[in-house]
């Protein structure tokens, strides 16, 4: 508890959640993938320190997907 594991999945979770809340309102797409990326990329930080095979995989996924989406927007 108090570890800098501890308070990046606290922040990370903030970071989806607040996406979550902003996914499927007009206007607010780009925030939802920001606050995505932002939440994930930490999420990643915390299963490489965990050392968690399968968190890995799941987020690095994920963070590649969410970029592909990014990119995808940013240069169409």
């Amino acid at each position: 508890k108090y570890t800098i594991d501890w308070y990046f999945k606290w922040v990370a979770s903030a970071f989806i959640l607040s996406s979550m809340s902003l996914r499927g309102v007009d206007g607010f797409a780009m925030y939802d993938l920001s606050f995505s990326i932002i939440g994930v990329s930490l999420w990643c930080v915390v299963s490489f320190l965990w050392n968690d095979r399968a968190l890995i995989i799941l987020n690095l996924a994920g963070l590649g997907l969410l970029l592909r989406t990014f990119v995808g927007i940013m240069f169409p």
